[in-house]
């Protein structure tokens, strides 16, 4: 998301810079200026001076805010995601949402957490989804039902949150009722390589395993299904969905938070709460009820289309320019 928006307030002829350590990877295309740190750790002296500084995690908000008061720049945070509960550092995290009132936050359920806890009110730039994602029109209604995840790597404690041992309890039954459908798991092709636990599961013989390593790979599988089911319970925009739905597919979801700006369950989505264990229903409501599912997949495509990079950019540029005094 950084990246694009970085590019995109770019090419309205903004003069944008990441700071960035020289350890630090860029993993997507990147137009602006990246400056490198001599030092891992960065300070507050590597800032340019600018009119705005961003922020966009916990450990860096001290730095962004020391640089401001150098007189760089005033700083802004944008929350990509509410550290407190996501992470371990609790204490840290939390009281870094006392550094600067200028905040900018992915979704409105973030926007009401971060009110009640800290009482500061940020401004929403909603996530958009890239233009390689589209519905190319290759699924054919004679075909075996095809049902999509995305798994992402366990170790190291970030994603917890994705309730992937429920995800994949529901998959294992969904194929031993089904067993004609195919399941397919969708994994960056890094990361199982680097977990042990997903390649325990892309071995097992009732899934499939999908590793795309370019976005228009992704496109092509998320074209092939059907049905993508999300078992996320804590996201602040949830944006694999919002994707499957821009490419077609039919969404069955587990409420996370911020998927409410976009998901209307029996609309455009079928979406249930955790707690009411109801995944398993409702994927097996879209394989039993193709008229259903695919009323699904035309709402969710119309939703899907509105959430546009251009208009996160043009969101990010308006909060930004609030900032400035």
């Amino acid at each position: 998301m950084l990246v694009e928006l970085a590019n995109g307030l770019a090419n309205k002829g903004h003069q944008v810079t990441f700071v960035m350590p020289p350890g630090g990877v860029i993993e997507y295309p990147n137009k602006v200026q990246v400056i490198r740190t001599p030092q891992a750790q960065i300070k507050a002296e590597d800032f340019p001076v600018s009119d705005i500084i961003v922020s966009n995690f916990y450990t860096l908000t001290n730095v962004c805010h020391q640089a401001s008061l150098a007189g760089k720049g005033a700083h802004v945070r944008i929350s990509l995601c509410y550290e407190p509960v996501f992470l371990d550092d609790h204490e840290a995290s939390f009281k870094s949402y006392h550094i600067s009132k200028n905040l900018i936050v992915l979704s409105n359920w973030q926007k009401q957490l971060i009110k009640l806890n800290h009482g500061i009110e940020g401004n929403i730039v909603p996530v958009g989804v890239s233009e390689v994602f589209k519905n190319m029109n290759i699924r054919k209604d004679n075909k075996q039902v095809e049902v999509s995840c995305m798994l992402r790597i366990p170790e190291g404690g970030y994603s917890w949150h994705r309730e992937q041992e429920y995800l994949i309890s529901v998959l294992t039954k969904l194929k031993q009722t089904y067993p004609t459908i195919n399941v397919n798991l969708i994994t960056p092709p890094s990361e199982l390589r680097s977990s042990k636990w997903l390649r325990q599961v892309h071995g097992n013989p009732l899934f499939q395993s999908l590793t795309p390593q370019t976005d228009q790979q992704l496109n092509l599988f998320l074209n092939r299904s059907d049905i993508f089911v999300s078992s996320s319970t804590y996201d602040t925009a949830s944006l694999p969905g919002l994707e499957a739905m821009k490419c077609g597919a039919a969404l069955a979801t587990v409420y996370s938070g911020g998927n409410m700006d976009y998901c209307r369950s029996g609309e455009n989505c079928l979406l249930s709460y955790r707690h009411e264990n109801k995944l398993y229903q409702d994927v097996t409501t879209l394989i039993q009820q193709p008229k259903f599912r695919n009323n699904l997949m035309l709402q969710g495509e119309k939703e899907a289309a509105k959430w546009t990079w251009a208009r996160s950019v043009n969101h990010f540029e308006k909060a930004l320019t609030s900032f400035i005094k």
